[in-house]
């Protein structure tokens, strides 16, 4: 159940990364960072006032907030390299050094210890992400990724933090650590909100769209914090994150995108990562 739990996490954090990614390049990254947080934020509550938390202690709140910053650093750098066509660049950077980072605190610090299998599906995840994600960058991008490696660095640490801190919230104190989470990000982002104050003067259903792109957010990351009380962390953070799969099957359907040989051989690598994992 864990492992569904956390692919269905990376399905929807797939779906929303393509659609924050198209929105970044018609409206100012900021507005799309900001009201994306605010409409996970109203998710969140809405699930944890429906779903009982037996307790709740000052250190779930504080995991859950440490976790929201994570995702307001991680939105902000991801959408601002997005909003710049990065997006070759941006994710797989994200995606790789993130699954690696994490994996790397839940071995060294967290007492994670995955099977034989599990580390080779984490060795095959690695290099899937970055074809899958890499491999369609377009003819000539290549100055581009070479400007900005720092975004999706950044991107990268912010998905860590989140992930990391999320998980060591206590199952027993519900949704209230990612609703927590919400509203540091929104604290966080704040004032940069302020300063692009004029931004913000946009269509309502480009608004919206970012709001419900939020919540879709906040969802994935609710039921990834509920993988993790099923699945070590290196494994709920490996399987959640090959949600780049999803932005490039989603190009092919929706977009008519050609895929590259790179991406396809990337697919069937994601593809094997999730039996090597579920059966780990």
């Amino acid at each position: 159940m864990g492992a569904l739990l956390a692919l269905t996490s990376a399905a929807i954090y797939g779906v929303v990364d393509f659609a924050g990614g198209l929105l970044s390049r018609r409206i100012h990254f900021t507005v799309v960072t900001f009201l994306g947080q605010a409409g996970g934020l109203l998710l969140a509550l809405a699930v944890a006032l429906l779903v009982p938390a037996e307790s709740v202690g000052s250190a779930d709140v504080a995991w859950g907030a440490l976790s929201g910053v994570g995702s307001a650093v991680a939105m902000h750098f991801l959408n601002r390299g997005l909003s710049r066509g990065a997006m070759s660049v941006v994710i797989p950077v994200s995606a790789v050094t993130g699954v690696a980072l994490s994996v790397l605190c839940g071995v060294l610090f967290l007492g994670d210890r995955p099977t034989p299998l599990s580390w080779l599906g984490i060795g095959v995840t690695v290099p899937a992400l970055w074809l899958v994600s890499a491999g369609g960058g377009a003819p000539g991008d290549g100055s581009t990724a070479r400007r900005l490696p720092v975004d999706g660095l950044i991107a990268s640490a912010g998905v860590a933090v989140q992930y990391i801190g999320l998980a060591q919230a206590d199952p027993a104190s519900g949704v209230w650590p990612v609703a927590a989470g919400r509203l540091a990000a929104v604290l966080l982002l704040l004032p940069s909100a302020v300063r692009s104050a004029a931004e913000f003067r946009q269509p309502t259903r480009l608004g919206g769209a970012a709001v419900l792109i939020g919540g879709g957010a906040a969802l994935a990351l609710i039921l990834y914090f509920w993988a993790t009380q099923q699945q070590m962390l290196a494994v709920a953070v490996v399987l959640a994150s090959l949600y780049p799969a999803v932005p490039t099957v989603l190009g092919l359907a929706v977009l008519g995108e050609k895929v590259t040989r790179a991406q396809a051989t990337g697919l069937v690598g994601a593809a094997a990562a999730v039996v090597l994992l579920s059966l780990g």
